[in-house]
């Protein structure tokens, strides 16, 4: 619960924020004092998810990312809500398959492209139209390391990543100078997301990060609570790497 927090008079919109990595960047916006609007495709975990936010500060939309009525609808009921919306967090994603992508069946490429890359482009669409375009704000695209370097095991979700980056040096230009539009690229989080990447085998896979240990959700939420602040007020089109030094593994020893 937020109770007693001040307001700080701004307002966010977070995709795929009932659990995870979203809910880790809505819990850090709201402990700042912002207002948040959070979606997902689970009416009764956004609903549980409110109650825990608090129910003062944060409202639900259910619906598919890749939905563009949804896209609407959510911008629709923040601006409702809240009168503004200067920050969107696009964090919605999916990974359906895994393995390398030479075999893969298109159609299942289509959909993890829908939901992870187009999705968050109707949402940076909409906002940008409802509010941001004549007011200004933030958009923070979460990407990953997958999208990086190759990644064999999640290849569709790699390349699907790679296209994000890209996508927020592209919205950073466009929407420059009233808007800022930053990536951050986490590396393995702890969630139900990405529980295949490392369940029943935590301690071997922190034990290749050089900080000894995965990511958490908080870890994510205090880093998109800094791209939206005002102490980075001169960083767009930027992609920050959040991976417990797991890249600095990649040189030669």
């Amino acid at each position: 619960m937020t109770t007693g927090t001040s307001d700080s008079g701004r307002a966010a919109l977070v995709t795929g924020a009932s659990r995870g990595i979203g809910y880790g960047i809505a819990e850090a916006l709201v402990a700042r004092g912002d207002r948040v609007c959070i979606t997902g495709r689970n009416e009764d975990a956004l609903k549980e998810a409110v109650e825990r936010l608090g129910s003062d500060r944060v409202i639900a939309v259910a619906g598919k990312a890749h939905d563009e009525a949804h896209q609407a609808v959510a911008v629709e009921r923040a601006m409702e809500a809240f009168g503004r919306l200067d920050f969107l967090i696009n964090n919605a994603g999916t990974n359906p398959v895994f393995g390398p992508i030479a075999d893969l069946d298109l159609g299942v490429l289509r959909k993890v492209f829908e939901t992870n890359v187009v999705s968050a482009l109707g949402f940076a669409q909409q906002a940008w139209k409802a509010w941001q375009k004549d007011n200004g704000g933030a958009v923070v695209n979460i990407a990953s390391v997958a999208g990086l370097s190759t990644s064999p095991f999640i290849a569709a979700y790699g390349v699907s990543k790679a296209a994000m980056i890209n996508l927020t040096a592209q919205l950073a230009r466009e929407f420059a100078p009233g808007v800022r539009v930053n990536a951050i690229a986490p590396a393995v989080v702890k969630t139900k997301f990405a529980a295949a990447l490392y369940e029943g085998r935590e301690e071997e896979a922190a034990a290749a990060y050089p900080l000894g240990r995965l990511g958490v959700p908080e870890d994510i939420g205090g880093v998109a609570a800094f791209l939206t602040s005002d102490h980075a007020a001169w960083i767009t089109g930027q992609t920050l790497v959040v991976d417990g030094g797991i890249f600095l593994k990649a040189g030669v020893d």
